[in-house]
């Protein structure tokens, strides 16, 4: 399954972070960050609880970017 996120990032080189940091995420089999649009794409791992990964891509991306926020 795949979601759309909107994401609030600073900067081009904080969201190519985040987009490799999210791919590392357990549960999650593909993600997209555009900073341009300000958008998240994250395909799940099939099985994956959503709101449970989402939290740790959440968790994850706050330690590359602390102020960065992800609308869940």
């Amino acid at each position: 399954m795949k979601k759309t996120y909107s994401i609030e990032v600073d900067c081009a080189n904080c969201a190519n972070l985040m987009e490799e940091t999210t791919k590392k995420v357990e549960g999650v089999s593909n993600a997209t960050v555009n900073f341009m649009t300000q958008k998240m794409i994250v395909e799940f791992a099939e099985g994956a609880d959503e709101k449970a990964t989402m939290k740790e891509v959440l968790r994850a991306c706050k330690k590359v970017e602390p102020d960065c926020e992800i609308e869940l």
